[in-house]
């Protein structure tokens, strides 16, 4: 179905943050993500004037439903809606998923890292839940920037990983307010070699976030000795984070 616009129905709606959501869509038929994806989404006004923003899939949930996690920008036009306004039995037109590049598939057998820094998480989640639906022995980590612990999408799900003992394993840096006992900072090269696998475990590395960011991780990793063809980048704009 992925060239096709389809009318998804919303089935179920979470609150992750203030600003975000997740929205469950139920598709016209069977249809599977991989972890990485992003679908399209369109709106269309009452006097025809349409806007397409594309979001990544959170999760894929078989046989006919998917994920996508959306932030809302104050100056967006279609994240605030669906983030504070769009309700469940309501319709989307939705197009996807789509996207062959950034994704991870179960039958990597390398040790994978993810990196995401605010929203950029969301398709970093879907490789989470993929790798954990897989029983996959492979070391996961996920290092995640956020700016606040309010600000932490997944929060209770990525703990309760975290806490059990499996290949996921989680650090989050704060770069605007942290817990009690956790260090301020934004994510910088020497924390970043802190809690990266190493270079000689020969991971995947997945970066999303905002186009600094992104280009600044990916730089610091190469600076460690990681390949660059190991490093699969994806930034705000493509997928999750459009308005």
């Amino acid at each position: 179905m992925s060239g096709a616009w389809k009318v998804a129905d919303v089935v179920a709606l979470e609150a992750e943050t203030p600003t975000a959501r997740t929205i469950r869509l139920r598709l016209p038929g069977p249809v599977h993500a991989a972890a990485g994806q992003h679908v399209d989404v369109r709106l269309t006004a009452p006097d025809g004037y349409q806007a397409v923003r594309s979001y990544s899939v959170s999760a894929s949930v078989p046989p006919d439903m998917l994920d996508i996690t959306v932030e809302e920008l104050p100056d967006g036009e279609v994240s605030p809606y669906l983030v504070r306004d769009l309700a469940v039995g309501d319709q989307l037109e939705v197009r996807g998923p789509v996207g062959g590049w950034f994704v991870w598939r179960p039958e990597e057998e390398s040790p994978v890292q993810l990196i995401g820094g605010g929203s950029g998480v969301v398709p970093l989640m879907a490789m989470v839940r993929a790798h954990r639906a897989a029983a996959h022995p492979a070391p996961i980590h996920l290092l995640y920037s956020v700016r606040s612990p309010e600000s932490v999408f997944f929060r209770r799900e990525l703990d309760s990983l975290a806490a059990d003992h499996s290949p996921f394993s989680l650090t989050v840096v704060y770069t605007r307010a942290a817990p009690e006992g956790h260090p301020v900072g934004r994510l910088d090269a020497p924390t970043l070699a802190e809690h990266v696998l190493g270079n000689g475990s020969d991971p995947l590395v997945y970066i999303c976030g905002a186009t600094a960011f992104v280009e600044a991780v990916s730089g610091w990793l190469v600076d460690l000795g990681h390949a660059p063809a190991r490093i699969k980048t994806e930034r705000y704009g493509g997928l999750g984070g459009t308005s």
